[in-house]
């Protein structure tokens, strides 16, 4: 019998070390393999626009249009592009100034490591850019998680920002299944190999997927990808930015709650009625009901991405002169008013 286990026990941990051999070889080589689509995909797609240092960021942001100031802030998965492939931001540049910016950690925008990037942070990020760029009391536009971002610069910046116009967003904290399957990803170390490796993998098999479930229950658009570049959603840095953006959301909402009363500018919100990736009776509406100033438009047949579907619903609710009234004569819209879903330019499937 001893000569047996002798025998056996050195092929046994063979076995065990060539299995682990395997795994870190297999690792290193896709972590080779994300970081070098992932030079690819910045040199594919170039900036667009500019830079501005802000405070160690390297923020980069597209400008276009002359005329009255309005700022757009993206959501959590894409960039800047999303208001370009939506057609907003051409639309707005024929009579304002539009400023669209890469989020830190999105796009080109660098994302440094040296303090947490919660709405708050990101806000004041953006405040700082636009005195540097000379931009005075925009309006200002969010989707998804840059409403968050919007309301922080509104809550924080109340003298520079002249409106809000929030679509599809996140106001109250709320359980989310999304935060808590990504932050590992957020986390130092352990979060930087699973971007490389794991996360990197699984991130390719579902974003077509949670695309189409952002857009539902209309199509994916056929132009969204080409212009809202893949590779670049699923770089490890962006993909760092998501999962610490969603871990922030809850505690950030949790916080934001308890000071909407301060908000006295006026607020229009646009949200799907079918959006399945925020819930705009718990949210939308719910603000809607905080804010006195505030009109609300509950697209119906629309999901998520709310600005493809209504784009003349946001483009109305931004040129809409701010009247030099009390706030109490903005009109709260009700479901009769909604009609919008039936219009031509909302499109079919």
């Amino acid at each position: 019998m001893n000569r047996f286990s002798s025998s056996k026990q050195p092929v046994a941990l063979s076995r065990s070390g060539a299995i682990a051999l395997a795994t870190v070889v297999g690792a290193a080589a896709t972590a080779a393999w994300v970081a070098v689509r992932a030079r690819r995909a910045e040199r594919h797609n170039p900036p667009a626009g500019e830079f501005i240092d802000i405070d160690g960021v390297d923020l980069h942001f597209v400008a276009r249009g002359e005329g009255p100031p309005v700022v757009l802030i993206h959501g959590n998965t894409v960039t800047h592009a999303d208001f370009i492939a939506s057609g907003l931001m051409d639309r707005l540049a024929r009579n304002h100034r539009v400023i669209a910016f890469d989020r830190p950690g999105f796009g080109h925008s660098s994302r440094p490591r040296d303090r947490l990037w919660t709405p708050a942070a990101q806000a004041d990020l953006l405040i700082a850019a636009l005195e540097r760029l000379g931009i005075e009391r925009p309006v200002v536009v969010g989707h998804s998680m840059g409403t968050m971002v919007a309301v922080a610069m509104a809550l924080d910046h109340p003298e520079s920002v002249r409106r809000l116009v929030l679509i599809g967003g996140y106001f109250y904290p709320s359980l989310r299944v999304d935060a808590l399957l990504t932050a590992p990803v957020a986390l130092p170390v352990l979060g930087d190999v699973m971007r490389y490796t794991v996360t990197a993998l699984s991130s390719r098999l579902m974003l077509r997927k949670m695309a189409q479930a952002m857009f539902a229950p209309r199509e994916l658009p056929d132009n969204f990808f080409p212009i809202v570049s893949r590779e670049m959603m699923l770089r490890p840095v962006q993909l760092r930015a998501n999962a610490e953006d969603a871990a922030f959301m809850v505690p950030a909402a949790h916080a934001m709650s308890k000071r909407y009363g301060e908000l006295v500018l006026p607020v229009t919100l646009i949200a799907g009625e079918d959006d399945v990736v925020v819930d705009p009776q718990a949210q939308s509406v719910r603000l809607h009901d905080e804010l006195p100033q505030s009109e609300l438009f509950l697209v119906p047949g629309v999901g998520h991405m709310a600005h493809y579907a209504a784009l003349d619903r946001v483009v109305n609710a931004i040129d809409t002169p701010v009247q030099a009234v009390s706030l109490d004569h903005f009109t709260s819209m009700t479901e009769d008013d909604l009609t919008l879903g039936a219009e031509p330019e909302m499109g079919g499937r």
